[in-house]
């Protein structure tokens, strides 16, 4: 008998949610860096050509982040970065064009009093001045409430001619950790493979789910060539997939997977190929920010997470084919 839909507002009073209520009572903050000094129970990624590994399942906030000064809103996202970090999560993501995002990030971080080490501090140059990017880094940073980031990345290709050679050059002076680029809505792959050939990148960010496929055609291979690590946005299609799916029971082999929504299922799914180093899902909810963790997390009795194998994945594409 197939499992019964669990939807990701029932998610944490769903039965068989160990997982989630585990990560319920853990410290505010976890014992894991991003440096991956104490191993946590997220399926951990090594960045290519480094020792250095991070959480599979990151932290996007595109729209969600974008609260202003409203103080209720605020304390929510306050409290999905709370959860996310008591949870293993390391890398958030952002962008200058995302509104307050990084202010609210910014607060988060103070306001939880989350030491540097505990984040994988991700950021974007979104600027056609040639001359801007430096500038706009400097107030990304002050937004944030750090010197450093881990990874900066042109924003879809913006003005990427002038802005790459400023982040290299942050890199090779010891101010930046690593450089990459980013697409979105399967938008400009011909010229992200182009550069991907070309440029030196630790990085690349791509929009990638069980319908949005086109990277397995040639970026994703390009980037286990090259030896980039890859981050993938818009999981969930900004919620649309998710939200599409509601009602919908999850397939008989999710018990397999330990999975007990769709959104875990599509999480597998994407971190399951070997080119994939983290997904950044972006949530206003702290019980679907603990559930897409769970989504990386061993299942009961298991050692490691639990991900599909390629009839699996297959199988999950053509369910979601077929729901849709």
């Amino acid at each position: 008998m197939a499992f019964a839909d669990i939807s990701r507002r029932s998610f944490l009073a769903g039965a068989g949610s160990t997982v989630a209520a585990s990560l319920a009572g853990m410290p505010l903050i976890h014992a894991g860096t991003a440096q991956g000094q104490v191993a946590t129970g997220v399926l951990r990624r090594k960045i290519p050509g480094s020792d250095v590994s991070i959480p599979a399942i990151g932290l996007g906030s595109w729209i969600t982040f974008n609260v202003g000064v409203d103080p209720v809103l605020l304390k929510n996202c306050t409290d999905v970065m709370a959860a996310f970090f008591a949870g293993g999560g390391e890398m958030i993501d952002s962008s200058p064009m995302y509104g307050s995002s990084q202010a609210t990030i910014g607060h988060g971080l103070k306001t939880l009093g989350i030491h540097r080490d505990q984040v994988f501090a991700t950021d974007k140059v979104w600027t056609s001045d040639e001359n801007g990017g430096g500038d706009q880094i400097a107030e990304t940073a002050r937004r944030w409430g750090i010197s450093k980031f881990d990874l900066l990345q042109v924003h879809n290709l913006r003005d990427w001619e002038d802005q790459l050679p400023v982040l290299q050059a942050k890199k090779a002076a010891g101010e930046l950790g690593y450089v990459g680029v980013t697409t979105s809505h399967g938008r400009r792959h011909e010229l992200l493979s182009v550069i991907m050939q070309r440029e030196p990148l630790d990085f690349v960010q791509v929009t990638y789910n069980p319908l949005d496929r086109e990277v397995e055609n040639r970026i994703l291979p390009i980037a286990q060539e090259r030896g980039m690590a890859v981050i993938i946005n818009r999981p969930f299609r900004g919620g649309h997939l998710t939200k599409a799916l509601r009602g919908v029971p999850v397939p008989e082999f999710s018990s397999e997977l330990g999975a007990q929504s769709w959104a875990q299922l599509i999480l597998k799914y994407i971190v399951s190929h070997p080119a994939v180093t983290c997904a950044i899902p972006a949530t206003t909810r702290v019980d679907h920010v603990r559930e897409n963790l769970a989504a990386a997390m061993p299942g009961k009795g298991k050692k490691d997470a639990v991900l599909p194998t390629p009839d699996m994945r297959h199988a999950i594409a053509a369910a979601i084919g077929d729901a849709l």
